[in-house]
């Protein structure tokens, strides 16, 4: 098993915005007021094509498929939240919280996919908790150490505890469990994706300790990530609301790897904290600043790993 791909599937956006129906439990999101609707998504693809750009320049292989006009899907650039490749040639398929987020789910996808020369084997559906209102939104709600079979999730409106085990029970991973929160007006809320305050590299987690509220949940965490030899580099709440908790590693070409965030999350660490990480790999970073505002989602949220096998 990896826990890398160099492969990653994106989403250029055709209608971006704000997305009202996510706004009432992303408190990342932001009202642009001062600009029209045309020239947020024209912001945004300008900062999505450049992204793709730095990814592809480093050797990583995106493959970038365009939304379409079917449906209002104006998150439809964050793909990891409905869908997640594995190296069996399994597909999982998650249930959304937003109604509007679900039309995302395309099986034209799927079909690019194979015809790529992907393998799929089989896929995992788990839409079917929206009737009853549970969601487990991908790999924003889990981080999979797919090495050590760990699944790290933060328990919150768009992450449901028993979906989750069950999701662990069909892939085999060890579950991890926390409540992760922060701050809003006064208040301590939960933090509505597990991405947003942790990332899992090879050897390492950037984390927000101080947003794990339970001591023995924080110790639990902590222990399942030194036993895996990964070291701990914590962030502070203030960074996690610039986004960096939100990374990914990747490979690029001859197998390099790359810790992927968006140019705020960079500009937001510590010396220290960039020492820390260029330990272990080199960092690329890319100005998201429209995307991370109006769609409360950052350089993470728009890559879903493919780890399928070649057909």
């Amino acid at each position: 098993m990896q826990q890398t791909t160099n492969t990653i599937l994106m989403v250029r956006p055709i209608n971006f915005r704000m997305n009202e129906q996510t706004a009432v439990n992303n408190y990342y999101q932001k009202v642009l007021d001062t600009l029209l609707p045309a020239t947020v998504n024209a912001k945004a693809q300008t900062e999505f094509d450049a992204y793709v750009d730095k990814l592809r320049s480093v050797g990583v292989h995106v493959l970038v498929v365009s939304d379409t006009d079917e449906f209002d899907t104006p998150d439809a650039l964050f793909p990891n939240n409905w869908i997640s490749f594995h190296q069996d040639g399994t597909v999982a398929l998650y249930p959304m919280f937003a109604k509007n987020r679900r039309m995302e789910r395309r099986e034209d996808i799927l079909d690019q996919l194979e015809a790529e020369g992907f393998r799929i084997d089989s896929v995992v559906d788990y839409t079917s908790a929206e009737q009853s209102g549970f969601y487990l939104e991908g790999t924003g709600s889990l981080l999979l150490d797919r090495v050590n079979n760990k699944a790290y999730c933060a328990l919150s409106p768009r992450a449901d505890e028993d979906l989750f085990i069950e999701f662990c029970e069909d892939f085999e991973y060890t579950p991890v469990v926390f409540t992760a929160n922060q701050t809003v007006d006064g208040e301590r809320k939960e933090i509505y994706h597990t991405n947003v305050m942790m990332c899992l590299a090879e050897t390492f987690a950037v984390i927000c300790l101080d947003s794990i509220d339970d001591k023995k949940e924080r110790k639990n965490l902590l222990k399942n990530l030194k036993e895996d030899g990964k070291q701990v580099i914590n962030i502070t709440e203030e960074q996690v609301h610039n986004f960096a908790g939100n990374m990914l590693q990747v490979r690029g070409a001859n197998d390099e790897r790359f810790l992927v965030m968006s140019q705020a999350a960079f500009d937001s660490l510590t010396k220290q904290q960039i020492a820390q990480i260029e330990n272990h790999c080199k960092i690329i970073s890319s100005s998201l600043d429209t995307i991370e505002a109006c769609g409360g989602g950052s350089a993470r949220c728009m890559m879903a790993e493919v780890f399928l096998p070649k057909a």
